[in-house]
């Protein structure tokens, strides 16, 4: 089953990069493992696939940190919002950080890489909506930011990722992290999910991250349901 799922998607961003000439030319597909169980994560490895996203540091140790050993080819991004007092252990999991969204946190990061000597691409994370309860940086910040972060922090600043609001067209979203990329100078966009990678593409994302639409809905966490 999984197997079906992550070709038929690969299928889906080839026939969406056809379709939009500005595409990237290559689309890194992020599958978003959070909440998923074993049998999942074992099922989705044996199809090859190496690119995984995980929002919560602490889950993502549990689930990966014994899996590493066996997977020298396995690639993790941060793409949830990280808490400065979680930085040691993300610089020390991860190999992309996503969610760098305000100084703090840029700070903290920069310190952890410094004293791990491990050197980490790292994305700006934009609230393209401007949702007070969203982590992001705001959109008239963001090219200070992404400068402040390289020449203060020593961050690498790899591109730009952005989750638009549910309730608005998601491509003008897309547009505004486009046009923003251009601004900062950096090459990398990580926008789109399950309902709207393909549109995503369109604008040039080389990044999607895509939980559902490979391995079905996520059961709810206990405290949830």
């Amino acid at each position: 089953m999984l197997d079906n799922a992550f070709k038929t998607v690969a299928s889906q961003i080839t026939q969406a990069q056809k379709m939009a000439p500005g595409s990237a030319d290559k689309v890194h597909l992020v599958a978003v493992s959070k909440q998923q169980p074993d049998e999942k994560i074992t099922a989705a490895l044996a199809t090859g696939h190496r690119l995984y996203g995980e929002n919560r540091v602490q889950e993502a140790q549990m689930r990966w940190q014994p899996r590493k050993a066996d997977y020298p080819d396995l690639r993790l991004h941060l793409i949830g919002p990280l808490q400065s007092n979680k930085a040691a252990e993300a610089v020390a999991l991860f190999d992309v950080i996503e969610t760098i969204d305000r100084p703090k946190i840029a700070k903290a990061v920069s310190a952890e890489m410094i004293k791990q000597n491990r050197h980490l691409p790292c994305f700006v994370q934009v609230n393209t909506g401007q949702e007070p309860q969203k982590s992001g940086i705001m959109p008239d910040e963001t090219v200070d930011f992404v400068s402040q972060c390289r020449t203060q922090w020593g961050l690498d600043i790899h591109g730009l990722m952005c989750i638009p609001p549910q309730t608005e067209e998601p491509a003008m979203h897309f547009a505004l992290l486009r046009k923003l990329a251009k601004q900062c100078d950096v090459p990398h966009l990580s926008m789109g999910m399950s309902a709207d990678f393909e549109d995503a593409i369109a604008f040039g994302a080389d990044y999607v991250r895509v939980g559902s639409g490979l391995f079905g809905a996520r059961l709810p966490r206990a405290s949830e349901a």
